[in-house]
């Protein structure tokens, strides 16, 4: 099962099922875990909010769990998800748009498939 850190926390990566791309990391808690589960529908716990969370709540913009991967630490989770809408709040396709160039962030057009 699943370790989750002494903050009781668990990093989650979620990933297109279909195309491989990382769309966006959170964490998850036990309560987040047990929520996704249960409804197949990616939940997380909200560090600055201090609450469980369902991605896509206010936008709409779900994330459909298909599988549950564990590391082999079993400190780490991928969820695979089929996405309802972009990923990142900003809108884009997933949060990972910009890439490290010397000093600088440059935008990554389109996004990037892992």
């Amino acid at each position: 099962m699943p370790r989750f850190d002494s903050a009781g926390l668990i990093t989650a990566v979620a990933q297109d099922a279909a195309t491989g791309a990382v769309l966006m990391v959170a964490f998850m808690d036990a309560e987040a875990l047990a929520a996704t589960r249960r409804t197949g529908l990616a939940h997380f716990h909200s560090r600055s909010r201090g609450r469980l969370w369902m991605k896509g709540e206010t936008s709409g913009h779900v994330l459909r769990v298909q599988d549950i991967l564990v590391d082999c630490d079993q400190d780490a989770l991928v969820l695979q998800v089929t996405p309802a809408g972009p990923a990142c709040h900003t809108g884009a396709p997933t949060c990972f748009y910009r890439r490290l160039e010397g000093e600088e962030l440059a935008r990554v057009e389109p996004a990037p498939v892992a």
